[in-house]
């Protein structure tokens, strides 16, 4: 039996020294604004897992007004999420991201970026799909004001 998810999320960034996403502290000239550590590749990755399998979203299992998650370490809810799917009788298939930003630029870090989040869910690389693009400056997103993330999961019974 194969389930399917979607994640997505999105967080206003404002300027800084670098954000974590997919795993990777990446050094730029912003920072996201969030509860946690505002890793959004993970959120919608995390959201697409448990949707995938009616849990809920990341919302409902580490909300934000619940001081135990600020600057939270995405990889370890994550590998939580993961830890759920697992009991449920599931494993992820397949990932397929899609970062919508202006900065930072993904393609110099796709393929770490790719190995990262193989390793947090201790999953064949050849299974992670990172692609990014911008919205040609048009929206809050193409003005710099924001960072969004597309997750779609494939997840298959053990």
């Amino acid at each position: 039996m194969i389930r399917i998810g979607q994640g997505f999320d999105v967080h206003r960034v404002e300027i800084g020294d670098g954000m974590s996403l997919g795993g990777l502290w990446i050094p730029c000239g912003y920072q996201i604004i969030a509860h946690s550590d505002g890793d959004i590749v993970l959120h919608a990755i995390m959201d697409a897992m448990l949707g995938s399998l009616a849990l809920g979203d990341i919302g409902q299992l580490f909300p934000d007004t619940d001081s135990r998650f600020e600057g939270a370490d995405s990889a370890e809810l994550i590998r939580e999420v993961r830890r759920s799917c697992l009991v449920k009788g599931y494993s992820l298939s397949n990932l397929d991201l899609t970062i919508l930003c202006e900065e930072p630029k993904v393609g110099p870090i796709r393929d770490v970026m790719r190995q990262r989040i193989a390793d947090v869910l201790e999953t064949p690389l050849d299974q992670i799909s990172v692609k990014a693009t911008t919205t040609e400056k048009l929206g809050f997103l193409g003005r710099g004001e924001g960072i969004a993330v597309i997750a779609s999961v494939l997840m298959r019974a053990h």
